[in-house]
């Protein structure tokens, strides 16, 4: 019950900002026109699917050679990762918070009503009401499937049965921030992000190993002081980095439970990287690149200011990140120029483009799938 009153009143005090923006505030600003395409890179659409509306709640995922998507009204589907062709899907006639996980065998979702959904070659095989809500997609590994839930909760689950493991209890923030969250596989450890923290846990009995602060809470008022982990997390062996929102972007080494560096920035979406580098939006477009083993800024560009991006995919020497057109910008590593352009049903692309192979895979708020391979 705390933590639905705790996300209520978020929501209430986020919607009445803005209200109150739109009618005191002069109007947003617009995105610069787009240049002409480089096409400095040649890309080929491989197949498309729909899946449905949905939301930034619902990522796509890819394991066990498939893609794995939702819609909000309850689609499940499992896609062929290299022909896009439809494995199997679920209607669970209900409206969805948080999916998917799973480990390629098992699916899991999470209800609006609390409930979290276990499927198996399309039959839905279990479900357990959860005790708060989550808007983080369930991990489905090691033949358990892991929840955090907005109360700063972590529960485990058999992915046999549904027969609950253990679960922390955390203390409850006043607020907390409707939007996914951190939950990963490092190692043999869990690896969340509760509060401003990142965690690693036992996920044989949720006993912590360790917290690493990434970010303090500031400001005057409930407000301005949160700082919840945004997923997604970029990792790399032990190397965890991870966006506090609207705070900082900072790394850990999650082997040993210390903080590596951490580097104010006020972006809202999580952020991806490779050996060299880190990459991330700030929240009025501007798309940076962090050096990875320092924080120190490699690279800053504009063009895409004012495009609500996506958080962004690193694959090989370009990086892949949506707008809110429909686009998909894909830029050198090296410094940001732009090497291509892609275009999908015209919807915005809210999550975190996903890797099935060689192929790129990118979901839209229509319910659009669409995979491109390089050529």
């Amino acid at each position: 019950m705390i933590a639905r009153r705790a996300v209520r009143a978020f929501v209430m005090a986020a919607a009445v900002g803005v209200l109150a923006a739109c009618s005191s505030s002069p109007k947003a600003p617009q995105p610069a026109p787009l240049a002409p395409v480089a096409n400095l890179m040649g890309t080929s659409l491989i197949w498309s699917a729909q899946v449905g509306a949905g939301h930034a709640g619902l990522q796509p995922l890819v394991a066990g050679g498939r893609v794995w998507a939702a819609s909000a009204s309850g689609s499940v589907v499992a896609l062929d990762a290299s022909s896009g062709v439809v494995a199997w899907r679920a209607e669970l006639n209900t409206s969805l918070a948080a999916g998917v996980g799973s480990d390629g065998e098992t699916a899991a979702v999470v209800t609006r009503e609390n409930q979290l959904v276990a499927l198996r070659d399309g039959r839905e095989v279990w479900r357990v009401r959860l005790n708060a809500r989550s808007f983080t997609a369930p991990l489905v590994a090691g033949k358990r499937v892991f929840v955090l839930t907005a109360d700063r909760s972590i529960s485990a689950y058999d992915s046999a049965n549904g027969a609950r493991l253990w679960a922390t209890t955390r203390p409850a923030d006043p607020l907390v921030l409707n939007q996914p969250g951190a939950l990963l596989a490092v190692g043999d450890s869990l690896v969340a992000g509760v509060s401003g923290r990142l965690a690693g846990f036992n996920p044989d009995n949720g006993a912590v190993r360790w917290e690493v602060p990434v970010a303090s809470p500031r400001g005057t008022n409930e407000i301005e002081r949160l700082v919840d982990i945004v997923g997604p997390l970029a990792r790399l062996g032990a190397s965890v980095c991870a966006r506090a929102y609207g705070a900082v972007v900072g790394c850990v080494d999650a082997s040993r439970g210390t903080p590596v560096w951490t580097k104010p920035a006020q972006g809202t979406t999580g952020v991806h990287g490779d050996d060299r580098l880190l990459f991330g939006s700030e929240s009025d477009g501007r798309f940076v690149a962090w050096r990875r083993d320092s924080g120190e800024p490699a690279w800053t560009i504009e063009r895409l200011k004012y495009r609500e991006l996506s958080a962004p995919l690193a694959l090989g020497r370009v990086v892949a990140v949506g707008d809110n057109t429909g686009l998909v910008h894909l830029v050198s590593r090296e410094d940001g120029s732009e090497m291509t352009r892609l275009s999908t049903d015209g919807s915005p692309v809210l999550v975190q483009p996903v890797l099935a192979g060689d192929a790129l895979v990118v979901q839209t708020r229509n319910g659009g799938l669409y995979a491109w391979r390089p050529q």
